[in-house]
């Protein structure tokens, strides 16, 4: 079993005199500097000078450094930038200002997992993974409440590296939900799973595969947007509050019975063998070698070819009409 820390459980003291510099202001980067700051912890946020960013943080209250000087001022170096170009920012302007004693910080295991960066061994090495998006954590943080993070260390060269990591959890508010304590290679494997399988290319596989099958049979392409789409959102709420069990206890009978009977002859032992086939992908370092030599090759255009089929699809077409309406004024891209 997991071992768990709640906001009883941890304390702030390890980062009270200690400064935190946030590596990058996206929308995770910005989420977690707001509430380390809120939580009173000495908060600065390194970027590169003049960018939309850099302003974004000025205007937000927060010192901001290029990274080589906010590296220079903190001893928690807390990388928030997308993976793709962590390897580089950190050998270029992070590695030469790290001195011994300070932390690496991440929320995601990919880049110390697959080596794309080496830490010296005299500093420390966590991980605050939370469990939902930038926003997400940000909006329930405000609410008083926070979103449950997934904690790890990889280097403990102070010996206070499991203090830092759960003080850091704590001032991002995540210790009031649940800290679970996890690898670096737990997390980045997992992670990667359930984005590929389940969360977004199954899930987008199996809603446009039903669909078309609605249509092809010659059910209304709207009528049949809102059957395997739309109430999607509907179904995940309540599994994600109650269990599998509780949503199936909060349906109709007949959407019960439907469900229980038909939906493992939908996904059967076929679908589970090649999921199996996707795990092994990532944990043999396949898919991150493949993933870096399209990025490193392609940029944006690795996926980009990819969206530009979903998005002319049917259901994206019938889609787009269906929310301009539903949400006149908003973005629906």
């Amino acid at each position: 079993m997991a071992r768990l820390w709640y906001d009883k459980d941890v304390s702030l003291e390890a980062l009270q005199h200690e400064v935190i510099a946030v590596i990058g202001y996206g929308i995770q980067g910005s989420a977690q500097a707001k509430n380390l700051k809120d939580s009173r912890l000495n908060v600065i946020v390194g970027l590169r000078r003049g960018g939309e960013s850099w302003n974004r943080a000025k205007v937000d209250g927060f010192e901001v450094y290029e990274i080589p000087e906010a590296t220079s001022k903190a001893d928690i170096v807390h990388i928030l930038i997308p993976d793709m170009v962590q390897a580089e920012v950190y050998r270029t302007q992070i590695l030469p200002w790290l001195k011994k004693g300070k932390a690496l910080g991440f929320s995601h295991g990919a880049a110390i997992h697959w080596g794309w960066i080496k830490p010296p061994r005299d500093v420390d090495v966590i991980m605050v993974a939370p469990k939902g998006p930038g926003q997400r954590v940000r909006e329930l943080y405000l609410q008083g409440f926070g979103v449950p993070s997934l904690v790890a260390v990889y280097q403990d060269a102070t010996g206070k590296a499991w203090d830092r990591v759960l003080a850091l959890a704590k001032g991002l508010g995540s210790a009031r939900a649940m800290l679970i304590e996890t690898t670096f290679k737990e997390e980045v494997e997992t992670d990667w799973f359930g984005e590929q399988v389940d969360l977004c290319g199954g899930v987008q596989a199996m809603i446009m595969n039903a669909f078309e099958v609605l249509v092809e049979a010659g059910y209304q392409p709207e009528v049949a947007y809102f059957e395997t789409l739309h109430e999607l959102k509907l179904i995940t709420d309540l599994i994600q509050r109650y269990g599998i069990t509780g949503m199936y206890r909060r349906v109709s009978e007949t959407a019960r019975y439907g469900g229980l009977t038909r939906g493992r002859r939908v996904i059967g032992m076929d679908v589970k063998e090649r999921m199996k086939a996707v795990l092994k992908e990532i944990q043999s370092g396949l898919f991150a070698e493949e993933w870096m030599k399209a990025w490193e090759s392609e940029g944006q255009k690795a996926f980009e070819k990819y969206l530009k089929e979903i998005e002319g699809n049917p259901i994206e077409v019938v889609g787009r009409r269906l929310r301009e309406r539903m949400w006149p004024g908003e973005t629906i891209v």
